[in-house]
């Protein structure tokens, strides 16, 4: 895979995923979001060698989602942030600090609620971190 692929789509690889997880949060520009809140979509991608939990069977060899979910809470339960980017990049650097396994996260931050006229799913973004090598 080029270098340009992988920054696009991933590492490539095996990988931990977690969709559709949903908060309310304080996020935002307006002063009705950091009064009211809203609620939050996450989806998160944590890349990782998953052969030897494979092999083993034990979540020892792997990382829990519970836990990668439980900073995705924190994060966006947590200190009200202006911008989605900021929400995400936190989620993500939390993630790789906890977890020294994981060679890179993508995560997904969605507002399925915004002050837009017309039909939508969600106004979001959507970030890309790799660990960095020592």
């Amino acid at each position: 895979m080029a270098a340009e692929d992988e920054a696009v789509m991933g590492p490539g690889g095996d990988k931990l995923i977690l969709r559709g997880l949903q908060f309310h949060g304080f996020h935002g520009v307006m002063r009705e979001e950091q009064t009211l809140g809203q609620k939050f979509v996450v989806d998160i991608d944590a890349w990782m060698d998953l052969a030897a939990a494979g092999e083993s069977d034990s979540i020892a060899h792997t990382v829990s989602y519970t836990d990668i979910y439980g900073i995705a809470k924190d994060v966006v339960e947590g200190m009200p942030h202006n911008l989605l980017e900021s929400v995400a990049h936190s989620i993500a650097k939390s993630t790789l600090l906890k977890f020294p396994r994981i060679s890179a996260v993508r995560v997904k931050v969605g507002k399925p609620h915004v002050a837009v006229q017309g039909v939508l799913d969600y106004l979001g973004v959507e970030i890309m971190r790799h660990r960095k090598k020592a």
